[in-house]
């Protein structure tokens, strides 16, 4: 864990130097959050299967849910982890860390994804948003299976993700073309996003888990081009880019605080979800205090998740709304609003109107 701790205080040693421009606007400004519906938080980033599509049942997962958590991004794995009998024996992998063996894009994640969904009342529906992941982002098609997923299954997904276009130890695991920001097929699957509606999702990862001393990190600037090329679409940067091993840039909140700041960039936002995220933000007093006052300067572009992958109890469930109990004590109670509900509200809920009305003018009603 020397590693950790070194990182961690280079981290804390470097956030306290924005404090003075990162502090909380005036109480005078802020405004107060809607009615306490009794939910915790809406969860805008969760998995109901894992890595060899095996999972929660639908019905389970409300139970775990409870009167503790209001709505739920609803999404499937997109990777199949391959059991190969050569390297593991009869050992059955269920992650891609147990195993050399590659990874390969599932599509039928989709169909079980929307399959469970369908099980649920029209009350239960309410509370979740599907997600089409099912493709592999180099694919020129990728954006027809998209919009071929909307037509099979109308009425039940909201918008696209997560996926990933660079993961640490699992991007070298897929076969074939490797996805990249500047790949013209993710320029398809935003400008079909921005057709229908639907907000993106996108894991990509601020940096290579062992950079080079001093090395810019090339994927930031590009995910900001990448934004910029299509302004339309709400793009969701899963963990703001951080992961086990792949740690806070020496500028983090300087990289966050000049995306936020920009106009060209006003479509991303940042989703603060997983554990291992958490385990940086709240590292020291010093670097949650820094990421609550950012939190605090811009509610409206930070939403929370856990990504919870296939849960077996609500104790498991909700370990990483309770590891950031140190930032949340310190948000304003609109920025706490927004994050763990408000923002996740005001984008899905678009969705949900954008992608029924695309429906209606392009795929035949559900009998």
């Amino acid at each position: 864990m020397l590693w950790f701790r070194l990182t961690a205080l280079r981290f804390a040693c470097v956030l306290p130097l924005l404090l003075a421009t990162l502090a909380p606007r005036p109480a005078s400004a802020q405004k107060q959050p809607a009615g306490d519906d009794g939910y915790l938080f809406h969860d805008s980033h969760f998995h109901l299967t894992n890595y060899v599509q095996e999972g929660t049942d639908i019905h389970r997962f409300l139970e775990i849910m409870g009167n503790k958590v209001g709505r739920c991004m609803l999404s499937g794995i997109p990777l199949q982890q391959q059991w190969m009998y050569a390297n593991t024996g009869e050992f059955a992998p269920e992650y891609y860390t147990q195993t050399d063996a590659p990874l390969y894009y599932y599509s039928f994640t989709d169909a079980i994804i929307a399959n469970a969904y369908l099980q649920l009342t029209p009350e239960e529906r309410k509370r979740f948003d599907p997600m089409i992941t099912g493709f592999n982002p180099t694919d020129m098609y990728a954006a027809d299976h998209i919009r071929r997923v909307l037509k099979i299954f109308p009425g039940v997904f909201s918008g696209i993700g997560e996926f990933s276009i660079h993961k640490e130890f699992v991007s070298s695991k897929i076969a074939g073309e490797v996805a990249t920001l500047e790949n013209k097929a993710l320029d398809r699957i935003l400008e079909f996003a921005a057709e229908v509606g639907m907000p993106v999702v996108l894991h990509c990862d601020v940096n290579t888990p062992f950079p080079r001393p001093n090395q810019d990190p090339y994927i930031v600037t590009n995910l900001r081009k990448l934004a910029g090329r299509h302004r339309d679409v709400v793009i969701i940067w899963a963990h703001i880019g951080l992961g086990r091993v792949v740690r806070p840039v020496e500028d983090q909140v300087g990289m966050l605080e000049r995306a936020l700041e920009d106009p060209e960039s006003s479509n991303i936002h940042f989703d603060i979800s997983w554990d291992e995220t958490a385990k940086y933000l709240v590292a020291t007093p010093e670097t949650t205090e820094v990421m609550a006052n950012l939190i605090n300067r811009y509610p409206d572009r930070f939403l929370f998740g856990t990504d919870s992958v296939a849960p077996k109890t609500r104790e498991q469930y909700l370990e990483t709304y309770e590891a950031y109990a140190p930032l949340l004590a310190k948000l304003t109670p609109e920025a706490r609003h927004q994050l763990l509900k408000g923002n996740y509200e005001r984008i899905f809920d678009k969705a949900r109107k954008n992608v029924r009305a695309w429906e209606a003018a392009n795929a035949r009603p559900r009998p």
